[in-house]
């Protein structure tokens, strides 16, 4: 019988954004996001969690390393200080609220961490601030 664990790799970033709808006119907009409608800064943390069998032969799921390294390459250095409005491609047109984030983060990993065999990207959570989270576990299956 084999065991299956999920595996979290927790990363750090820091960014600029300004939530805006282009659908919605000034006032609007004002109103749906606050403060936020500015432009305006967040120190976001992000776990990734990987799911699958422990290997007998490694004693893991997939080795954590190797997830770090893929989360370096495929998110982090694309949006580490950057302004997520303006800078990041895979994030034009797209309103980068941290559950837009969780989504981008997603399809950005997916492809890379179930190139090992075995393991499937269980969710994406983003926390914004202390007290405030999202988490993403992929498409619907509908």
């Amino acid at each position: 019988m084999s065991q299956i664990v999920e595996i979290v790799h927790r990363i750090e970033f820091s960014c600029a954004h300004r939530l805006h709808s282009p659908e919605l006119d000034e006032a609007e907009n004002r109103r749906l996001y606050g403060p936020c409608f500015n432009d305006h800064g967040h120190n976001y943390e992000m776990e990734v969690g990987v799911r699958g069998a422990v290997s007998g032969s490694t004693g893991m799921v997939m080795n954590l390393s190797a997830l770090s390294e893929i989360v370096r390459r495929e998110f982090w250095t694309h949006v580490d200080h950057k302004h997520l409005n303006h800078d990041v491609p895979f994030l034009e047109g797209v309103i980068p609220t941290a559950e837009n984030i969780a989504v981008a983060a997603w399809a950005r990993l997916q492809g890379e961490i179930e190139k090992s065999p075995g393991c499937r990207l269980h969710r994406i959570r983003i926390f914004e601030s202390r007290q405030n989270s999202v988490e993403y576990r992929g498409p619907s299956p509908d």
